[in-house]
Order: C-alpha cells, then sequence, then structure tokens
C-alpha cells in the first residue's frame, strides 16, 4: 500500500471515530422496544403493596399475551430495565438491561425481580426517575425502534425539578412516557395525595409519540393494569392488540396536546404541609 493510501486510510479511520461509526457504534443490539419500568418504592406505599408492585410485573412479563406482543414485533425481541425510585437520590436498578425474546428470558429477568425485597424510601420525585431513566438509555447496549418509560406512582411529584420540564426534555429526544397511576390510597402519607391523580399524570407526567396512561383504583385491578399496558407499549397504536384491549376494557387516558393541570401541585402540599411526617 502506498504511503497516500495510507495516509487517506488513517485519516478515514480518525473521521469515523469522531463521527462514532467506528465498530463500537455499530454494535448495539436492534430491538423492538427498549423499555425502562420505573416503579414508585415511596414510604407511601405499605410493604404489602409493594410486593403487589412486584408480583404485577412478574406476571405480566410472563403473561401469554405479553410474550406475543413481542414474538409480533419487527425484531421479535425487546430490551427491558426494571428502576425502584423515591425521592430525587433514590433510584435502584433491581433488573439491567435485559433482552427478553421468549419465555425463558422473561422468567430470567422476573427471577432478578424476585431476588430481593423491594426497599423503601422518602419522598416523591417523579421528575428525578424521569431524569434517571433518560440516562439508562445512554448506557443501553441495544438500539430500540422505540424508547419508552413506564412510569408508576401513587402521588404527584414533590422533590426535584418541576415534572414537566423534565417530561418535555426527554420526549425531545425521542423519548415515550407512560404512565400508571395508582389511585389506591392504601399507604401512609396520603396528605400529600390529590384525588384526581389521573389528570396530574395525563397533563403533567405522560408524553411522547402515542403516549397513554391506565389509571388503577384498587390494587385487585394492578396485574391486569400492568399486563394491558405492556402489551399496548409493545404492540403499538396499529396493532390489532391495541384496538383489541380498546375493545376488551375502558379506553385508556392519552396524553393532552395542552396542559391544565398545575403540574407544581405536589411541590405545593409538600411547602404547606411540611410539619407532617417526611413521608413521601
Amino acid at each position: 500500500m502506498s504511503a497516500v493510501a495510507k495516509a487517506l486510510l488513517a485519516g478515514s479511520a480518525t473521521v469515523a471515530l469522531m463521527l462514532g461509526l467506528g465498530p463500537q457504534a455499530n454494535a448495539a443490539e436492534q430491538v423492538d422496544v427498549e423499555l425502562v419500568l420505573a416503579v414508585d418504592v415511596s414510604l407511601s406505599m405499605s410493604p404489602d403493596e409493594l410486593e403487589i408492585q412486584r408480583h404485577g410485573y412478574a406476571a405480566a412479563l410472563t403473561h401469554e399475551r405479553v410474550l406475543q406482543a413481542i414474538a409480533e414485533g419487527a425484531y421479535g425481541k425487546i430490551a427491558v430495565t426494571y428502576v425502584e425510585w423515591a425521592g430525587s437520590t433514590s433510584q435502584i436498578v433491581v433488573v439491567p438491561w435485559t433482552v427478553i425474546a421468549n419465555r425463558a428470558d422473561a422468567e430470567r429477568v422476573v427471577r432478578q425481580l424476585s431476588a430481593k425485597p423491594p426497599n423503601s424510601a422518602r419522598r416523591t420525585s417523579i421528575s428525578s426517575a424521569l431524569e434517571f431513566g433518560t440516562d439508562l438509555f445512554a448506557e443501553s447496549a441495544f438500539r430500540g425502534l422505540k424508547r419508552v418509560i413506564d412510569i408508576s406512582g401513587d402521588g404527584p411529584n414533590n422533590q426535584g425539578p418541576p415534572v414537566d420540564l423534565i417530561r418535555d426534555a426527554a420526549v425531545a429526544q425521542g423519548i415515550t412516557i407512560n404512565g400508571l397511576p395508582l389511585m389506591t390510597n392504601g399507604g401512609f402519607g396520603n396528605a400529600y395525595d390529590v384525588e384526581d391523580l389521573d389528570r396530574y399524570y395525563a397533563d403533567c407526567v405522560i408524553g411522547g409519540p402515542g403516549a397513554f396512561m391506565i389509571p388503577v383504583n384498587e390494587w385487585s385491578q394492578f396485574p391486569e393494569a400492568i399486563r394491558r399496558k405492556l402489551v399496548m407499549e409493545l404492540a403499538g397504536p396499529a396493532s390489532r392488540h391495541w384496538a383489541a384491549e380498546e375493545a376488551a376494557h375502558p379506553p385508556i387516558v392519552l396524553a393532552q396536546a395542552q396542559p391544565k393541570y398545575d403540574c407544581l401541585i405536589g411541590e405545593k402540599l409538600w411547602r404547606d404541609r411540611s410539619w407532617l411526617w417526611d413521608s413521601r
């Protein structure tokens, strides 16, 4: 090879590395969806409720309809990570990024999910959970056709940045945020609750292409709500699975075009009632 050819080759390699086109840039495994499951473990959740959440996700991930929705994707596989969150500095990755392409993969995730009991922590920072979830996509070794944060919680944001601003920043990066507002009122610290948490989630939390939420009004509804939500997230609005779920159940709530709710309601409740026990 001539000196000129060698110089051109070396220059091309340098440019490729600068542009992120080197060998590692092409190493990301293609999946249909990169899914962050972000689950509230603030002190307002009782130990029994924390277990119901874990069991609900475990049952949903191994449900036949969820596995079918995964199998029918373009790549037939998804990448999932499971995170438990509370206050602005409380985010724990329980299950790191893992591929699910079949039942054996799903059962492997369930074993990881069941290995250690959940731990509670103070306060409720949906915004910090969304920031943490957004950062997890940068650490993922996968490349999904969709990137989704699936966030569940039983109260409004009361710590960290304003939730709607963080939501908008994530959506600007092409991330969809779906919600599961838990309107169960079964834990502690209910002085910081809002009665219409579903409206709060619709206006302040969820967003992005096809974003939606499914309210849970009692814990008996939780396993089915998780299953429905996963099927719809993995299948997408144009699929027969989405149509079947809408036909069999009440309509889901889509993201609102214009926010109408006071997205700082949680922070205001915390400020006005700061003399109470620091539970949320």
